[in-house]
């Protein structure tokens, strides 16, 4: 009976144990170790709202967006006030140098180009936040890698964004626009004119570009991944707007079990497309220079021979990633970088005439080729100019893994550093008092002279982690742009409504309906 009871005392002992273990942990994390992170950072002039328990600033980070987009904006360039209302007010408060508090974490906010270009060159000490597990259900990849599985991927996926490589991709960029065209041409009859909502069409041209250049495939093929992708966007955005709890994905959700759906069923897609092509290697019948995918196969191949090790390539599962990479970085950022475009054009006519002008003394009524989009000054300027007025993504966040020192800071492990693209590409203090107005004069000597050199626009982040696709993605837009400015001019309709929202990237909300007239 002893033997017994002693046992007894000893389980609720070790239960008691860890019951304190765990709530100590819990309490660590919902407010000793935030309240300490808190001290050290205003100890260094930093400024910001005090902790509140858990949620941080959160919900008041979520009810101020909600509110800015519930309602659309009036008709300027100057979005920030839409896009991230608690950076401007934070800042307006506490001035540059200041933090915010997403959950439990403290996020630095740097706006100073040193720092920036520190940042963003020393990538093993700043990496990207791995804190929301949602973001795996969405994207892997290149993307989200860090360190020697980052570097290892670059090196094979490099060859298919090489110039030469793109070169052979115009035919498909090309047969995509004209597809796109068409469609417009039937809509609106020589010489007469019509609103046409033109966002959903440049999603499916972008969408029809990576599927015939990554995949060798038609829109049609990789339509429903494109759609399924979407979908967990949104799924993706809703879920980090919340305070992770450890353990909340595991939960029996609505959403959950949604997203765990979808991202089965993009990856049997992919699967399927990959495992069609290897066997076509296999018997001999594909060529492997003719899209991404196939160069990303040989690469990977050629890496493994090489070392007689298939740790040096990619396994089956990272090809996949690779793949839903393409899709989803491919088709975003081309597709807004043109629509943001096209309403800019709409409303500055001056410019529209200077590019359409410049298109036709390089090409008349010719298919745009490579060495000409590559003389295209005006309209790179223009391209140039609505990436700093309307980047596809907001702000680039880093996280700092071990105790640093950045300029005059010292910023602690686990802290956030936030660089708010959107507030540096309209700041005046660096772009002047036409901060947000549409001037693409401004890079006419090019993004360093537009700069001063210093590191305040990077649309496509910069350093080493630059997006490989940049290329890709300037090369694309300039084909549909020449191929737009040669049979139609357009202005805005008067059913457009500005209304800036972003979902993963910087998207019109209520679509981009223009009055278009054939030429």
């Amino acid at each position: 009976m002893d033997e017994i009871q002693i046992l007894v005392r000893v389980c609720c002992s070790a239960i008691a144990i860890a019951l304190f273990v765990c709530l100590w942990k819990v309490l660590n994390w919902v407010w000793l170790n935030p309240k300490k992170l808190e001290n050290l950072l205003r100890k260094q002039g930093l400024n910001g709202n005090s902790y509140k328990i858990l949620y941080g600033d959160l919900n008041d980070f979520i009810g101020m967006i909600r509110e800015a987009s519930s309602k659309p904006m009036n008709l300027s360039d100057d979005i920030a006030p839409r896009l991230v209302p608690f950076f401007l007010e934070t800042t307006k408060k506490y001035g540059k140098k200041c933090f915010i508090w997403l959950g439990p974490k403290p996020q630095v906010i740097i706006m100073d180009p040193e720092l920036i270009k520190e940042v963003l060159s020393k990538t093993y000490l700043y990496q990207k936040p791995g804190g929301n597990p949602f973001a795996a259900l969405l994207v892997q990849g290149l993307a989200t890698y860090e360190e020697d599985k980052w570097a290892k991927h670059r090196k094979i996926i490099n060859p298919a964004f090489h110039l030469e490589k793109l070169k052979h991709m115009l035919p498909a960029f090309h047969l995509s626009c004209t597809e796109m065209l068409s469609k417009w041409e039937d809509a609106v009859p020589l010489g007469s004119s019509r609103e046409i909502d033109v966002w959903p069409h440049l999603q499916q041209l972008t969408c029809d570009v990576i599927s015939r250049t990554a995949f060798g495939s038609s829109y049609e093929e990789g339509r429903k991944i494109f759609e399924l992708q979407t979908e967990q966007a949104q799924n993706f955005i809703d879920a980090v707007r919340e305070v992770y709890i450890p353990g909340r994905r595991f939960l029996p959700t609505k959403r959950n079990r949604r997203m765990k759906e979808i991202k089965n069923e993009v990856r049997t897609s992919v699967k399927g497309i990959i495992d069609k092509r290897m066997k076509a290697m296999k018997a001999g019948n594909a060529d492997n220079n003719e899209d991404l995918l196939g160069i990303l196969l040989e690469s990977n191949f050629k890496e493994i021979e090489q070392h007689g090790n298939k740790d040096f390539g990619m396994s089956i599962e990272e090809v996949i990633e690779e793949c839903k990479l393409f899709y989803f970085a491919g088709q975003e950022t081309t597709s807004v970088l043109l629509v943001w475009t096209l309403v800019l054009l709409s409303r500055y006519q001056d410019w529209q005439t200077q590019a359409r002008e410049e298109v036709l003394q390089v090409f008349e009524s010719r298919k745009p080729d490579f060495d000409g989009l590559n003389h295209l000054k005006v309209v790179t300027m223009i391209l140039y100019e609505s990436l700093r007025l309307y980047p596809p993504l907001i702000t680039l966040n880093r996280q700092v893994n071990e105790d640093i020192v950045l300029g005059e800071l010292c910023l602690p492990a686990g802290v956030l550093v936030s660089l708010p693209m959107i507030l540096l590409h309209h700041d005046k203090d660096i772009w002047g008092e036409d901060a947000n107005e549409f001037n693409p004069e401004r890079f006419r000597e090019g993004i360093s002279s537009a700069t001063k050199g210093k590191v305040t626009y990077f649309p496509f982040s910069w350093g080493p982690r630059i997006c490989i696709g940049q290329n890709f993605a300037m090369l694309e837009a300039k084909m549909a742009l020449c191929m737009i400015l040669q049979s139609f001019s357009f202005e805005l309709s008067p059913s457009y409504t500005h209304a800036p929202k972003s979902l993963v990237t910087m998207q019109p909300q209520y679509g981009a309906p223009l009055i278009l007239h054939k030429l």
